[in-house]
């Protein structure tokens, strides 16, 4: 969580320094990159670890429609993990490990286009789309435990504040702050005995990866 705070605080202070940057540097035609692209989304959130993939293609030069899908894991806020005498690691009271699966379509908006140099390119970005959610029983080993896995479906999205960073017209690098909700208008998932979760989702912290063509 405490680098998630950090991210929401440097994001507006980059955004700044490149203002300053680009108003010393003389003008020139902007950068025009490819349409296309398509990577990895390697994600940092309440829950834990999570790893996606994406896909872009660019409307005009500052919109561009997406597709991208992720798998990680949630927690509910109650939960306290401790570390036993041999090392290892143990949730009292957990019955599953829940896992989150979107799949989302949406847009992102390019900000500041003839503000701020194109070598840093800050937008918002937003989406939605069906969302699976699979449980798996804790007190079993975690590989194994997907053979007993249980999976839902409802509808999330998630909205999103991030930039792209350098001039490479093959390789893309950014970084995206989300906020995802997921929410069960019926009975949620039981990520501890008895507590049901109706509401999943939360801050995620996504080092964008990939490849323009």
């Amino acid at each position: 969580m405490k680098s998630l705070i950090l991210a929401i605080i440097l994001i507006p202070l980059v955004f700044s320094n490149a203002q300053q940057l680009g108003e010393v540097v003389k003008e020139k035609p902007p950068e025009v990159f490819p349409p296309r692209s398509f990577g990895v989304d390697i994600m940092f959130g309440e829950g834990g670890f999570g790893l996606g993939g994406f896909y872009h293609y660019n409307l005009t030069q500052s919109l561009t429609a997406f597709a991208d899908i992720s798998m990680s894991e949630a927690k509910d806020e109650s939960e306290m993990e401790y570390v036993d005498y041999y090392g290892q690691t143990y949730t009292p009271g957990k019955k599953n490990r829940v896992f989150l699966i979107p799949l989302n379509f949406g847009l992102q908006q390019r900000l500041f286009e003839n503000v701020i140099t194109d070598n840093l390119r800050p937008y918002i970005n937003f989406g939605i789309g069906p969302t699976m959610v699979f449980t798996t029983p804790y007190e079993m080993e975690f590989f194994s435990s997907f053979g007993k896995a249980h999976a839902r479906y409802t509808v999330g999205g998630y909205v999103g504040i991030g930039a792209n960073f350098g001039l490479d017209r093959s390789s893309l690098m950014g970084i995206n702050l989300r906020y995802y909700i997921i929410h069960f208008f019926s009975q949620g998932v039981e990520s501890l005995y008895d507590r049901y979760q109706n509401n999943l989702g939360g801050f995620y912290l996504t080092i964008n990866l990939g490849l323009m063509y």
